[in-house]
């Protein structure tokens, strides 16, 4: 009988560290991470140093922003946030336009690109 109270005790308290490691995790990506383009302007700007904000680079990509860039951020305020999304299809690209800054994501609009904006960007994907 002893041996089977220490084990469910054992999955209480298994689930109970499990439960709090995942709610972690979920508070971390929900509430610490930005997820649209004001939010992302807001933790620039509002960032104490540069080494905060390298956290929000994906790895391999830190090289494609400078702290130049961050302190430019950092001492002038955005005129207007956009946000804008690629689609590329076939040698044809698309760009959305979408709200920043709201629950769903709702499209503004959307353009074919000129060949030579798709190309600059697609050179910034190398």
């Amino acid at each position: 009988m002893d041996i089977k109270k220490r084990t469910i005790k054992d999955w209480i308290v298994f689930i109970l560290i499990a439960s709090i490691s995942a709610g972690g995790l979920l508070y971390y990506v929900y509430f610490l991470t930005p997820k649209n383009s004001l939010e992302l302007y807001q933790a620039l700007h509002f960032a104490e140093d540069f080494e905060e904000v390298k956290k929000l680079m994906l790895a391999g990509y830190a090289e494609n922003f400078k702290e130049v860039d961050f302190e430019y951020i950092q001492n002038n305020s955005a005129d207007h946030i956009s946000q804008f999304t690629l689609f590329e299809y076939n040698g044809k690209s698309y760009v959305i336009m979408t709200s920043p800054g709201t629950k769903r994501l709702k499209v503004l609009g959307v353009e074919e690109l000129p060949k030579n904006l798709r190309s600059f960007f697609l050179e910034l994907e190398r």
